[in-house]
């Protein structure tokens, strides 16, 4: 954890922690730090558990992965300390308790960290059996992590290539995202996880430019559901917006 104001302020790092995507009524979170080495503005709010001089200010939460090298990060801010305790984790160590906002860390979104951290999210489809609040999840580790994911390919795909969009498991427009993150990414990929993202992300730097060939399959599964989802404007469906937004971009779109 580094302080938002000071990134060269480290604020020390936690082996593990519990309750960090689950938000409380008021939607701020209970954050336990678990094996925590505080340091910085964090270890002196230990000093004044209970007063005004316990809240930290706002930081950038990063996860790391097995090597000690960042997946994602995320701002959250009124952190305050409101409890600390040795900790079973290691000499020296705290557990500490945390209150924090941040409504990026959404529910349902630890299970697929732990898959990226594992090195299991390797094959395709394991976003299939998700319900809709496990797809926004997903969708949203994925953009959090994109560039973490692509650290060893992080020059785009050159031009002209054909990307395989399976169309089967596009019952809604994030499931579409995330189909289309992994036809270009591959697994656990990011592409966009909305129409504006999409279109930025067309823009380059994303794993792919333009031009290049979208062979969407099972296209006519997402035809019958995202006609009837309509876009922002109101009128026009978010399947129409989608093919413009292609053909903006110079890409072809072979609808099978």
């Amino acid at each position: 954890m580094t302080s938002d104001e000071d990134e060269s302020e480290f604020w020390g790092f936690a082996q593990g922690a519990q309750g960090l995507f689950t938000p409380s009524e008021d939607g701020l979170r209970h954050v336990e730090l678990l094996g925590c080495s505080p340091q910085g503005r964090l270890l002196t709010c230990l000093d004044h558990l209970g007063g005004r001089r316990a809240s930290a200010g706002s930081a950038h939460l990063a996860l790391l992965d097995t090597e000690g090298i960042e997946m994602g990060s995320y701002f959250v801010s009124n952190v305050t300390a409101t409890t600390a305790r040795p900790s079973p984790r290691g000499e020296g160590l705290l557990d500490v308790t945390v209150r924090l906002w941040c409504d990026q860390l959404l529910p349902g979104s630890a299970w697929v960290w732990d898959l990226l951290r594992a090195g299991q999210l390797n094959r395709k489809g394991l976003w299939h059996s998700l319900d809709p609040e496990g797809r926004r999840a997903w969708l949203s580790v994925a953009m959090w992590s994109r560039e973490y994911q692509r650290r060893e390919h992080s020059e785009d795909a050159a031009p002209g290539q054909v990307f395989t969009l399976d169309g089967r498991e596009v019952v809604d427009a994030d499931s579409f995202y995330c189909a289309l993150g992994e036809a270009i990414n591959g697994p656990g990929g990011y592409f966009g996880w909305n129409l504006a993202a999409v279109d930025d992300c067309l823009g380059g730097g994303f794993g792919a430019s333009p031009p290049f060939t979208l062979e969407w399959r099972h296209s006519g599964i997402a035809r019958s559901l995202l006609s009837h989802h309509h876009a922002v404007d109101g009128d026009t469906s978010t399947f129409e917006v989608l093919l413009e937004i292609f053909a903006d971009h110079d890409i072809d779109v072979l609808l099978r």
